[in-house]
């Protein structure tokens, strides 16, 4: 029986249509992100994974959660995006500043006053994979890093208030009307740092009536965009790569980080021999281990954890 952390995992993990890469430009990938020789490659655009949280933006995501009496009820959670870091290839990057009506192509959200207080895009940005090894010069190993992780393309990080936010369907065609790699880039384009954060506020659960601390919870899942990692979903211990997954099944995207805010009693880490309350620790720890590598100051990840992060 799966525990209620289990659940909800479950519940807002998306799964998005995958498609085939053609032959003619499985040799164009980039090496760095894509080492394995493959015959066939799975990807998923961003517009399809949007799409998977079209429903959960208007209606919430509907997660079964049990009670400690033994009765059942549904809670509800509204998706928002909390933050968004998409790094592409300099060829992809300058195809969509073409496509930028606007002329005025930004690596940086200026809708608000969301995006980070410093100027990250400016940075030299680190990739914990991606130290060289060969010895080279400081020049060389910074060439390297650089191929590596990217060229930034967007970041938006946001710091409204929950009541001030909107479901995360109608944030993105908001961003995308500047920025429309937002719905035409393919997860083969994005580099192994891409990732974004949703932020999920509860809003009402079924049946009514029932008061219940737990219930007031919210999560912050982390997911990566690149197709880079589903790379590891192969199994080669014997020389022979066979997914773990049917080719052609839905992609799915499940939190590599997770953080709570306002989680009190035992709803969510009851019972299971402490494998909740474990996986808790675990996942938050590669979460804050993420935004060190890349350097991040996120909002929302301070905020819920209640930390502090020098500049």
């Amino acid at each position: 029986m799966e525990s209620n952390l289990e659940c909800f995992l479950q519940c807002t993990t998306p799964v998005v249509q995958s498609q085939f890469l053609p032959k003619t430009e499985i040799r164009n990938l980039n090496r760095l992100w894509h080492p394995w020789e493959r015959e066939k490659v799975e990807y998923f655009t961003l517009a399809d994974l949007w799409n998977r949280y079209d429903e959960w933006s208007a209606y919430g995501a509907g997660v079964p959660i049990a009670l400690n009496n033994g009765e059942t009820l549904v809670q509800y959670y509204v998706p928002y995006l909390s933050g968004i870091q998409i790094f592409t290839s300099s060829s992809s990057a300058n195809g969509l500043r073409e496509e930028n009506e606007s002329g005025d192509y930004e690596t940086r959200d200026s809708f608000s006053d969301s995006c980070s207080d410093e100027s990250e895009s400016e940075k030299l940005w680190r990739w914990d994979g991606c130290s060289s090894e060969d010895g080279g010069s400081e020049q060389d190993n910074l060439c390297h890093l650089n191929a590596r992780l990217g060229d930034l393309y967007f970041q938006y990080f946001e710091r409204s208030t929950p009541y001030a936010r909107v479901p995360l369907m109608d944030k993105i065609n908001g961003l995308a009307q500047r920025y429309p790699g937002l719905m035409s880039l393919r997860s083969v384009d994005l580099s192994p740092a891409s990732w974004m954060a949703v932020a999920w506020y509860p809003i009402y659960h079924i049946p009514m009536g029932k008061t219940i601390k737990d219930l007031s919870t919210c999560f912050l899942t982390y997911h990566t965009l690149s197709s880079s990692f589903q790379d590891m979903d192969l199994e080669d211990d014997l020389g022979c790569a066979e997914r773990k997954r049917k080719e052609g099944d839905g992609i799915s995207l499940p939190p590599f980080g997770l953080a709570t805010y306002k989680m009190q009693g035992n709803v969510w880490v009851s019972g299971n021999c402490g494998q909740d309350q474990e996986r808790l620790v675990s996942l938050l720890s590669v979460a804050d281990s993420w935004l060190k590598q890349l350097r991040v100051q996120h909002h929302d990840f301070n905020y819920f954890t209640g930390i502090r992060r020098g500049g």
